[in-house]
């Protein structure tokens, strides 16, 4: 078992240094961690630091020691998946399980055919949820970098952001789409790839002509038709392996 993994605003240098706040207390309290054992500081961005637990105090405070400080790169491809606001929790669920796989970015996407509509007040709340979830599942899958989840983004800012990527594909139920498998597709080594999955209605005709016009055509994943809230999961996990960052 690794060491677990706790979120700081910015990784200290060496010596030592009180975690407290909400951190310290699931430390303390939850994790229980005493004098000797180790633990991981990060700060979500790709700095981490291995540290030494040196004493616990109260419920909330732990002291521990920083030997050194490392800062991972961004890896490449970077990975970015477009995903439609599913149903209910299952938005939650889609970015718990992306992070978990090595998703770098993630933006949600008010399509046409969405049932769940982000807007005023219960709009920010859904973004603060997920941003919270990627920042928990990150932790919980030990990563130093977790991914950005972008503001809610429009069908015409979609299309911008694939007409920028190296690789843009948007994931389709047909499985006799000309277009053929991500499994076979030429995808780069460097640079970005954005994936585009759709609400449970699927990605309307006009939807895939404005991002057809800009550089992303139509792939599928398997003679399944994953949900919505599994594809992203699925297409992250194909991309990783195909390009290496799996190896």
């Amino acid at each position: 078992m690794t060491a677990p993994v706790f979120v700081v605003d910015a990784v200290p240098g060496a010596g030592n240094f009180l975690l407290d706040g909400p951190e310290g207390r699931h430390a303390v309290s939850v994790k229980r961690l005493r004098e000797g054992e180790e633990l991981v500081l990060v700060d979500g961005r790709g700095r981490w630091a291995a540290c030494e637990v040196v004493a616990a105090e109260g419920k909330d405070q732990l002291t521990v020691r920083v030997a050194e400080v490392h800062e991972d790169p961004e890896e490449e491809p970077r990975i970015t998946v477009v995903q439609a606001l599913p149903k209910g929790d299952r938005g939650e669920l889609a970015v718990e399980t992306m992070t978990e796989t090595g998703v770098d970015a993630i933006v949600p996407w008010a399509a046409s055919r969405c049932i769940t509509q982000w807007k005023g007040d219960r709009g920010l709340k859904a973004l603060a949820k997920w941003r919270s979830t990627a920042r928990e599942a990150g932790k919980q899958s030990r990563r130093t970098r977790f991914p950005v989840i972008a503001d809610l983004m429009t069908t015409k800012q979609v299309a911008a952001l694939l007409s920028e990527a190296d690789f843009a594909a948007v994931l389709h139920e047909d499985r006799d789409h000309p277009s053929g498998a991500l499994a076979t597709a030429d995808l780069p080594a460097k640079g970005s790839v954005v994936l585009v999955v759709g609400p449970e209605g699927g990605v309307s005709p006009e939807e895939l002509a404005a991002f057809g016009a800009a550089g992303a055509k139509p792939y599928r994943l398997g003679r399944s038709v994953l949900r919505t809230s599994t594809a992203g999961t699925a297409a992250t996990a194909l991309v990783l392996g195909r390009t290496g960052r799996w190896s």
